[in-house]
């Protein structure tokens, strides 16, 4: 999308092709297309409403209803924020005494749309021109342009006196493909300067990849991990006095939020295979707080390099998946495939930690038929592979 192509979609004529879109975002490509020439679209405006439509679409999952009033590119809406997580952390500014922030590289506007519903008067600064009115049109299109500016710019050149704190998410992704970048150096903003911030401005907070290595967390600084539903969505490093904890595992859930601390160095006990196996939840692993997680079920390792936990009671947790284990192989397919065919079991979920076999691989070559149901959990015990057959424990 280009600049005269969002001017369009604003207009009328654009309003009106993008809620017809709407109402097609299930339909085939070709038949979607025909039925918006057929309502008398131009071309070039029907295939940018399809295209606005079909994001919408994909945006409800981390923006909820306001989607349906906002425009998206593909990469700002691939990086962009769940809105879950922009809130939280809004508020954790909110209630740190930040007033005013400063988003460098706001994108679509997501933490800046999440600062100021929390009350927080915002500065938002896109270098992209096209992303930046955007975010402008998000701004405008859910209420909130007398809290929220913003400003296309190079980050790098905005002055940043008068603000209680930064926000900063780089991009992560460069060229006409989108490719992601995974060398923080080649970030925009780069990273010297994003790390800069943390001397220039009271309060930081930095959105990074999830993958970030640990060496570059700022000394002082808290490093935050985040999952929703399981699914580990980002890391965030915390600067100056809202920093709480050196690590923090943060899980989120439709039910709640819970949060793990610890120091993120501390190695958990070895203890063996116990009766009940935990997975914990990617968040504590990344976070590196294996160990602490590990003390509050009573558990410890079979290998310290593996992040399964076990320990002897099922106690509720909402760090971890819990499995009862009824047996321990050193793995030999002939033996599991025989077993899991004496109990009839047709259907297995394979999760691993340290083993090299791959679950969809490994499941054809089981060729299994039968009514009932295992679960596998692939992995090492000093140099030998194992495999526990485990039923999962209700949450």
């Amino acid at each position: 999308m280009d600049l005269d192509q969002l001017t369009a979609l604003r207009a009328g004529a654009g309003t009106a092709a993008l809620a017809t879109a709407d109402q097609l975002v299930d339909t085939d490509q070709l038949a979607a297309a025909s039925a918006l020439r057929a309502a008398g679209i131009a071309p070039d405006l029907a295939a940018a409403a399809l295209t606005q439509a079909r994001l919408r679409h994909r945006a409800a999952g981390k923006f909820g209803s306001d989607a349906a009033a906002m425009l998206f590119t593909r990469a700002g809406l691939e990086q962009a924020t769940r809105r879950v997580v922009a809130d939280r952390r809004a508020l954790r500014l909110r209630d740190a005494g930040v007033r005013t922030l400063i988003d460098l590289g706001s994108g679509l506007g997501a933490d800046s749309l999440a600062a100021a519903r929390a009350g927080i008067q915002v500065h938002a600064v896109e270098a992209d021109p096209v992303t930046a009115a955007v975010a402008r049109h998000n701004v405008e299109a859910l209420g909130l342009a007398e809290r929220v500016t913003v400003r296309c710019a190079d980050a790098t050149t905005v002055k940043l006196d008068g603000y209680d704190a930064a926000f900063c998410d780089p991009a992560r992704r460069s060229g006409a493909a989108g490719r992601r970048v995974f060398d923080p150096r080649a970030y925009s903003p780069p990273w010297d300067f994003v790390t800069s911030l943390i001397d220039r401005v009271p309060v930081v907070a930095l959105k990074v990849a999830p993958g970030i290595d640990h060496a570059l967390i700022p000394a002082g600084a808290e490093a935050e991990w985040v999952s929703v539903g399981g699914d580990l969505v980002e890391a965030a490093f915390w600067c100056g006095p809202v920093a709480r904890a050196p690590r923090r595992a943060s899980v989120l859930t439709d039910a709640r939020v819970a949060e793990l601390t610890g120091d993120g160095v501390s190695a958990a006990p070895v203890t063996g295979v116990g009766p009940y196996l935990f997975d914990p939840d990617p968040a504590v692993v990344r976070a590196h707080l294996v160990a602490e997680f590990a003390t509050t079920v009573g558990g410890g390792l079979a290998d310290e390099r593996i992040a399964y936990v076990y320990a002897d009671a099922p106690t509720a947790t909402p760090f971890a998946q819990r499995f009862a284990v009824t047996d321990v192989l050193p793995f030999s397919l002939k033996r599991l495939r025989a077993l899991l065919r004496e109990r009839g079991v047709g259907r297995v979920e394979i999760r691993k930690r340290g083993s090299a076999l791959t679950p969809e691989t490994l499941r054809k070559q089981l060729k299994l038929n039968g009514d009932g149901s295992a679960s596998l959990a692939l992995t090492r015990i000093g140099d030998d592979p194992f495999v526990l057959i485990c039923q999962p424990v209700p949450r």
